[in-house]
């Protein structure tokens, strides 16, 4: 076909069927979507031993919590299981009092990751990223706190396998969205969420890397916003139910 042929009359190139595959994204929507799946700005850790750490230094905090929580560690014990079972108890236990509740748990926690890296792995826990995927996982979720979920999240950002992982927040996303369906379990959801992302994972690593912390964001935001929805409901609920004990003693001590 010509290249007059190719247009309408006073027409754009492209054929119907061309718009219908193509959508244009409203403006500022690609803008906000490329932002939301920019890289990370913090620093994150980078070994394996420094994820399980990491998932270790806090519990029930904003992740600003728990970055900090893990920097007082890591200026400390150097993220290494000498390092860790060297530290005086006091160090410990004055780090984990910044990660929220439950300090004496947590430093145990890291007592137990330090001598489960020196006893079973000889003090390197690296040689399990090189390993079978099956093997590394299983691996891995030896550890307190580590499910597939983290183990997964821990092979995706450490670089040396590209699969999908999400967090909790990110498979709440892909369940509120029909992209994946929720089980019985957490297990069962997690794996339905993972074979939705299965053809994504041909897209590579920083492309899931990407992906894995903006769903984890957004599930955030979402849960957040959640709790304030909650919050409100049950504050105009004391206004909307004309029979409830609040207004009927507002009523009572009104003048007649």
């Amino acid at each position: 076909m010509t290249r007059a042929g190719a247009r309408t009359a006073g027409g754009p190139r492209a054929t119907i069927a061309e718009h219908e595959t193509r959508p244009r994204a409203a403006p500022g929507v690609a803008r906000r979507a490329r932002a939301a799946l920019r890289a990370p700005a913090r620093p994150l850790p980078r070994k394996a031993l420094d994820w399980i750490l990491w998932e270790n230094a806090a519990y029930l905090v904003p992740d600003e919590r728990r970055a900090d929580a893990y920097r007082l560690l890591s200026k400390a014990t150097k993220l290494s299981p000498r390092g860790i079972l060297g530290a005086p108890r006091s160090v410990l236990d004055a780090i984990a009092a910044a990660g929220g509740m439950h300090p004496d748990a947590r430093v145990a926690k890291w007592i137990e990751i330090a001598e489960t890296v020196r006893d079973s792995f000889g003090g390197n826990l690296e040689t399990v990223l090189g390993r079978p995927l099956f093997e590394a996982r299983r691996a891995l979720r030896v550890f307190p706190g580590i499910g597939a979920p983290g183990a997964d999240k821990i092979l995706l950002f450490s670089g040396t396998h590209a699969l999908a992982a999400l967090e909790s927040n990110g498979l709440r996303v892909l369940l509120r969205l029909g992209l994946a369906r929720e089980g019985k379990s957490y297990p069962a959801s997690y794996r339905s969420a993972l074979a939705s992302l299965a053809p994504f994972v041909a897209r590579g690593r920083e492309w899931l890397v990407r992906a894995h912390s903006s769903c984890g964001r957004t599930g955030r935001r979402c849960a957040s916003a959640a709790r304030r929805c909650a919050t409100s409901a049950r504050s105009r609920s004391f206004v909307r139910r004309p029979n409830s004990a609040v207004v009927r003693s507002s009523a009572q001590l009104a003048p007649s």
